[in-house]
């Protein structure tokens, strides 16, 4: 579970946070006092709960709450403040919580067993790449209507969490053949749509009309491989997205850092 928390007043930001990883000693917690780096965090890793103060200065909880939201709109927002007049903004928000300072660990774990939208035990979604590129959720194949939906998410996939420009994806997947503006939005759309059925939107990041995916959301042999875990070694066979001609940078990118670290 990665959760932050927003405050911009320095010890109180200290004691949420620390209220939060007594409550929840397993979850990724990160605190901010600006909204600005908040937001950021948000679209380069994605978020599942954020405790925000109501009360800053600049763009205060509630601005900032929306603005999560269209980051990530499954997130559950709990609202942490020393006011008692902000409940009828948390319900029209349709926030997950409530919490009056101060903010003790018995709160948070409250909080926390109550989520608006629950939050999944590990990574729903999982990719193979090694071989041909594959794609499932829960375990089962995800279908996509159109077969340039699934490479457009094996490209992402192959990007590793980097922001794709509209032009960049329709290169790939057209092989830089113009007159397919039509046909691409219709691919974006699938892919999202696609994910949305299955309520794992929240895996693609999106920002300014660029399309990337939040690697830690996803459980990938690839990026087990670049990150140096043995399970993504020991998958490697010397194929890595088979079915797709873009992907041979990456390819031998892998052969070379396999050889290299079996000749140690």
């Amino acid at each position: 579970m990665r959760i932050i928390a927003v405050d911009d007043e320095r010890l109180a930001l200290e004691g949420l946070v620390e209220a939060i990883r007594s409550a929840e000693p397993e979850a990724e917690v990160n605190g901010f006092r600006y909204a600005s780096d908040a937001l950021e965090y948000a679209r380069e890793h994605g978020c599942d709960v954020a405790f925000l103060d109501i009360e800053m200065a600049g763009v205060d909880g509630v601005g900032l709450a929306y603005r999560l939201k269209k980051i990530c709109p499954r997130i559950n927002i709990v609202f942490a403040t020393g006011y008692g007049s902000y409940r009828d903004v948390a319900f029209d928000l349709h926030a997950s919580g409530y919490v009056v300072k101060p903010i003790t660990p018995q709160k948070v774990i409250r909080e926390l067993s109550e989520l608006r939208n629950p939050v999944e035990k590990g990574k729903r979604i999982r990719v193979q790449t090694f071989g041909n590129f594959e794609a499932y959720c829960d375990g089962n194949p995800i279908v996509f209507k159109y077969v340039k939906s699934k490479e457009l998410f094996a490209y992402l996939i192959d990007r590793r969490g980097a922001l794709c420009t509209v032009g960049e994806m329709m290169g790939i997947l057209f092989e830089n053949d113009g007159g397919h503006a039509a046909y691409f939005k219709s691919i974006r759309g699938d892919l999202l749509k696609t994910l949305q059925s299955k309520d794992c939107e929240g895996v693609i990041a999106r920002r300014h009309g660029l399309l990337g995916i939040f690697p830690d959301a996803i459980q990938c042999d690839y990026f087990d491989f670049i990150n140096g875990k043995e399970r993504g070694f020991e998958v490697y066979r010397g194929e890595y997205m088979a079915q797709y001609s873009w992907a041979e940078v990456t390819h031998a990118a892998l052969e070379e850092r396999y050889a290299a670290i079996h000749k140690k």
